[in-house]
């Protein structure tokens, strides 16, 4: 996947109309320092923006795979445009995601970021959804948590939030 193709491509898209946009998942992780596989462009949005965001990637060539209130799943059939994800938020959730959005660097690219508190209860909330992510997404709240800027009280009720406690003392204790 061109990342940096991908990422331009939807940015205009988001900045010509004024919607608020994120990227999240592994381009965010990286954002913050971590850099890791990743094999799609994960991105957050109002949930008001949902319909007019699937056809603007429809239109590019994706094919809809899933698509629910919180969630669209696109792939190309061309492998340098790959496959974008994109959560969809509102009401409180999206005014507290959106308030701590910074531009950061990442792939090549200044792109907004969530704070890294809101991308630790991101994974937390899909870990309580799909347990096989466990692996990979325990790994990614390792490295979010031991970040100095982060705000350990925050992120461990989001921890507490998800009956997960005990997971974020298991992983402060790790180095």
């Amino acid at each position: 996947m061109d990342f940096r193709r991908v990422a331009e491509t939807v940015a205009e898209f988001f900045t010509a109309r004024e919607l608020p946009f994120a990227v999240v998942g592994g381009v965010a992780l990286h954002a913050y320092g971590l850099s890791r596989t990743t094999y799609d462009l994960d991105l957050l949005t109002s949930s008001e923006a949902q319909a007019e965001v699937v056809a603007f990637l429809e239109s590019l060539g994706y094919e809809t795979l899933y698509r629910s209130a919180g969630f669209s799943n696109h792939n190309h059939p061309r492998q340098e445009w790959g496959r974008v994800d994109v959560v969809y938020v509102e009401g409180d959730t999206l005014q507290q995601m959106f308030a701590g959005v910074e531009r950061k660097p990442a792939m090549g690219l200044d792109l907004p970021v969530p704070r890294a508190e809101h991308l630790a209860a991101m994974k937390l909330h899909a870990l309580r959804n799909d347990p096989d992510r466990a692996a990979q997404d325990f790994a990614d709240l390792r490295y979010l948590i031991h970040l100095p800027e982060v705000d350990q009280e925050e992120v461990k009720g989001y921890f507490a939030r998800q009956g997960m406690l005990d997971r974020y003392d298991d992983l402060r204790e790790e180095t």
